[in-house]
């Protein structure tokens, strides 16, 4: 039952209740119901506006998903082409310095050059990069 119905409700009530118009109380009493029913309507009123809105809404939004693809033109293949890119990367190495025990990560580059100086105590440590490869080979099997 909406709240109209449930005015319209007390509004019948109050007629079988046989209420003197002229009375004080009686006066009260309609006045009090003409506000509900006033009250009512304009909450349904309300309610219809918030639907309405929330509709368009909906259709602002959908238009606004259609604009997004065509200018931002997002498809599953553009995401497949950055994991792509992201594999492509070059890998990172680490090693831990034997004068001060810390952690050393380096790259491709480094291994080429077959040393690196420790960033933490300046120790310059040397590597054969065949014996890295060969150990990163022996990971993967």
């Amino acid at each position: 039952m909406g709240i109209s119905e449930k005015v319209a409700y007390l509004k019948g009530l109050m007629e079988g209740m046989n209420l003197n118009a002229d009375s004080n109380e009686g006066k009260l009493f309609l006045a009090i119901a003409d506000v509900l029913d006033e009250i009512a309507l304009e909450v349904e009123d309300l309610t219809d506006e918030v639907m309405e809105l929330g509709d368009g809404l909906d259709v602002i939004s959908d238009d606004l998903g259609d604009v997004e693809d065509i200018v931002y033109d997002e498809d599953e293949d553009d995401y497949e082409d950055e994991e792509d890119d992201e594999d492509d990367e070059e890998e990172c190495y680490a090693t831990t310095c034997p004068e001060c025990e810390e952690e050393i990560f380096f790259d491709d580059s480094v291994l080429e050059d077959g040393k690196v100086e420790c960033p933490n105590c300046g120790a310059t440590l040397e590597f054969d990069p065949a014996d890295l490869v060969e150990d990163e080979e022996e990971k993967d099997d």
